[in-house]
């Protein structure tokens, strides 16, 4: 199989779970969007959009079903199956409405926009978003402060997907230190090499940068 990526937030997500899996797949850097490219990745994704994970005759596109194929396919509990798994759902599904979507809207404003000169950053956006982030991350702060990780005692997906936009805060500029068990859980993910690095060894060229404003 082959996972179809760029540095970009989820296909950096699928990357990391894939190596931390230590999946059987081969890495390709790809630009669906770029001038040509269009007609070689919509029969594997109508969306355009990467991550796609591609095999002979079929493909699977959306990060979070790439890291349950993954799991399944190595036989890892990294995404959780059985009594944990409506705990990892909620977690997923909290996030993606919650935690992660402040994070994103701030991210996307001070970061994506920036990169692909998209337009100027709405600060109304930015205050929403960070407003959203606090109220997300005091939840998280309380879960968080008597245990290591989200589901159970040890790492899973509902962990890297919470942390999906976090590994952009050098331009997001969240307020992580104002929570400490937030912010021990993230060194916590920031050990895992996969999670710290996972485009090692990769053909995979650097986002545009976001000058200093």
């Amino acid at each position: 199989m082959k996972l179809y990526f760029s540095r970009n937030p989820n296909p950096r997500l699928a990357v990391a779970v894939a190596r931390h899996l230590k999946a059987r797949v081969t890495f390709e850097f790809a630009s669906p969007f770029a001038p040509g490219q269009a007609d070689k990745y919509r029969p594997l994704n109508p969306n355009l959009s990467i991550p796609i994970l591609a095999w002979p005759g079929g493909s699977l596109w959306e990060t979070d079903a790439i890291a349950c194929r993954l799991s399944r396919d190595v036989g890892s509990d990294f995404w959780r199956t059985g009594d944990d798994e409506p705990d990892m759902i909620r977690w997923l599904s909290w996030g993606k409405e919650n935690f992660a979507r402040a994070c994103d809207m701030v991210h996307f404003e001070r970061g994506t926009k920036q990169r692909y000169h998209i337009g100027p950053i709405d600060q109304l956006l930015v205050e929403e978003g960070l407003k959203l982030f606090e109220k997300t991350a005091a939840i998280l702060e309380v879960e968080l402060a008597n245990r290591q990780w989200l589901v159970g005692h040890s790492v899973s997906y509902a962990d890297f997907r919470m942390a999906t936009f976090l590994a952009f805060n050098d331009v997001g500029g969240l307020p992580l230190g104002d929570y400490p068990a937030l912010i021990s859980w993230y060194r916590r993910l920031e050990a895992i090499e996969a999670w710290r690095d996972p485009f090692a060894g990769l053909d995979a060229p650097e986002l545009p940068p976001v000058k200093s404003s």
